[in-house]
């Protein structure tokens, strides 16, 4: 006799959603803590006079510094998404970018240039194998077709901002005025308060992201293993003999070289990605037309955070140099601005997750939210037009430049990391997601770029050639929001 499989309803035991999601949101929330912190010393820590503590490094090399750390945190998302495919599962990813985290910030921490860099390279490797995988596990909470999904996401995204949120005012406050490798420090523990909530934690993820995806033939899989064990020794090598040769003057490297050399990096990679995504063998005609979508929300999203992400460059020296500070007779730190986007996101991101669910048939696809999301953030960078003509100015200028960019980033954001869970072929969901990862990459070496022309092109147009980039992108990806969908095949 046939016995009947029973249908097991879905966890709803966290606010509505699996009580893994609670796992999750910490573990987010303390990696964003970690990485925020970081990024709101760090560019104010390296142009700081040596008096200080400070690196007294140029404006442009610094820029060319940050835009090397922020393009390649993501850039590596898409090494640390296929390692944990084929390798770890997405589960021991997390875990051990979170230890590379934590060293990383620690490192920072120590007075000396080597162990400067290596901290950086420490959190590059981490954040590339945590922050991929930890989307992953999000998206395997739930079933195909749930309805949840989105709005976990929202809610999943309000951990992100929570630790953004508190990371400039502790960070910022102990890295300004007492010590700025302390502040890093500082950093790195909140970094190994996640890992240990996310170890404690592990029993509410069932069987999401514990095992990594399987060919169906254990001899392929075995050669993967041995490929990816391979190329992480080659690379490992190359900085490493890189380093040597730099450090004894044989070979002269300087971070706009290294930094230019990645921009043309990025370009490649991303051109050969979606050369294997869209005309690779293997794929059916739905994952190439998926594959397509994927490019222009791709595009799009580079885009965006070329604007969005110059909160910890161009407009991190803004706070400090072009900002009226005092409150009470007191100057506030320049980071603290840090902690306003994760503030509005706070306060928006249910107002979203409610609107999206509400609007029910009348929620705009994917690309109509990436388009919202181009346009509010051009206009952020149109209001900074006029206040950036000289003088201090008031900091409700750049308030209201973090509240239009929150509001474009609630649109775009946390849609991306849901589009590409659904969008994505399940034996290669890490690796997309590490494609979605590549765009913020790309996105982040402009805002860094952009960052070290602060000094040398008049502020004004600087902004203005970031916010019409933004808007004439969000006009036509306006334009080709019908045929994306169509591309999309049937995913909403």
């Amino acid at each position: 006799m046939t016995q009947t499989p029973v249908a097991v309803p879905p966890d709803t035991s966290f606010y509505g959603h699996p009580r893994g999601l609670a796992t999750l949101f910490f573990t987010e929330m303390w990696e964003r803590y970690s990485y925020y912190g970081t990024r709101a010393l760090l560019m104010l820590f390296m142009v700081a006079p040596a008096t200080t503590g400070g690196l007294a490094f140029p404006v442009v090399k610094a820029g060319a510094i940050y835009s090397v750390y922020a393009a390649m945190v993501y850039l590596l998302c898409l090494a640390g998404g296929w390692v944990a495919d084929r390798i770890t599962g997405q589960r021991r990813a997390v875990l051990y970018g979170g230890i590379l985290i934590a060293a990383g910030n620690f490192s920072l921490a120590a007075p000396s240039i080597m162990f400067f860099y290596a901290g950086l390279g420490m959190i590059m490797l981490g954040t590339g194998m945590l922050k991929p995988n930890v989307s992953v596990i999000v998206g395997q909470l739930y079933a195909p077709g749930d309805k949840r999904r989105d709005s976990g996401f929202s809610i999943f995204y309000m951990g992100i901002n929570l630790g953004a949120l508190i990371s400039p005012l502790i960070c910022g406050l102990v890295g300004e005025n007492v010590s700025w490798r302390l502040g890093f420090a500082v950093s790195g523990v909140g970094m190994v308060a996640g890992l240990i909530q996310y170890w404690l934690g592990g029993k509410h993820l069932g069987q999401a992201g514990l095992y990594p995806a399987s060919t169906g033939d254990a001899s392929k899989d075995r050669k993967q293993k041995r490929i990816g064990a391979i190329a992480a020794f080659a690379a490992v090598a190359v900085l490493g003999g890189l380093a040597m040769l730099s450090s004894s003057g044989v070979v002269e490297i300087s971070p706009t070289t290294v930094s230019d050399g990645l921009g043309w990096v990025l370009i490649a990679i991303s051109l050969a990605t979606f050369y294997w995504l869209i005309f690779g063998k293997g794929w059916s005609v739905d994952e190439r037309k998926r594959a397509v979508a994927i490019l222009v929300l791709f595009i799009a999203s580079a885009i965006f955070w070329a604007s969005f992400e110059q909160a910890g460059s161009s407009l991190n020296l803004f706070a400090d140099r072009n900002t009226n500070r005092v409150v009470l007779g007191h100057q506030f730190p320049a980071s603290w601005f840090q902690s306003v986007q994760p503030l509005f996101v706070i306060a928006l991101a249910p107002v979203f997750a409610w609107l999206w669910l509400a609007l029910g048939r009348r929620e705009p696809s994917s690309p109509g939210k990436f388009t919202l999301g181009l346009l509010f953030v051009g206009l952020s960078f149109a209001i900074m037009v006029p206040p950036a003509s000289g003088g201090l100015v008031s900091p409700w200028w750049l308030v209201g430049c973090y509240l239009l960019a929150t509001l474009g980033e609630l649109c775009l954001s946390p849609i991306g990391l849901s589009a590409m869970t659904k969008l994505a072929p399940a034996r290669i969901g890490g690796f997309v997601m590490g494609i979605w990862f590549l765009g913020t990459a790309i996105g982040n070496w402009l805002a860094g770029r952009a960052g070290g022309l602060f000094e040398s092109m008049p502020l004004p147009q600087l902004f203005g050639a970031v916010a019409a980039s933004a808007l004439v992108a969000g006009v036509v990806l306006a334009a080709l929001i019908k045929p994306t969908v169509r591309m999309m095949s049937g995913v909403k």
